[in-house]
């Protein structure tokens, strides 16, 4: 599956965006979805995830609360919602796709990413 984010910009301190993320190739719906970010001298920090039928999502405490992660499998399709951005969020931020059936997550295949950057 070939995945492709959008939606990154800058932003004041206190705004929102709204980050994209469209799979072309394979069943999306058979995938688990993530976004993840990378912020410069930091090690890749996971944000939030989904599960195939969208039923489950799970936060990173540094998101949970301002962040919120959708998917639209009949556009094949899954979103960010960012608000209540801090210049703390301000990194990479890529998706994506887990075929895990069991047991920990295994990412399969990345997208390349977007830059989001929050000015103070």
């Amino acid at each position: 599956v070939q995945l492709q984010a959008s939606g990154g910009g800058l932003v004041q301190a206190g705004g929102s965006l709204r980050l994209s993320c469209e799979a072309s190739g394979r069943t999306f719906s058979s995938y688990h979805m993530g976004w993840f970010r990378l912020a410069p001298g930091k090690e890749r920090e996971f944000v939030a995830r989904i599960t195939r039928s969208g039923g489950i999502t799970y936060y990173a405490d540094s998101v949970k609360g301002r962040f919120t992660i959708s998917r639209d499998n009949a556009e094949n399709t899954v979103y960010l919602q960012m608000n209540s951005l801090k210049p703390e969020d301000t990194a990479v931020y890529s998706c994506a796709a887990s075929g895990t059936n069991s047991g920990p997550y295994r990412w399969d295949y990345w997208g390349q990413g977007t830059q989001v950057t929050v000015s103070s």
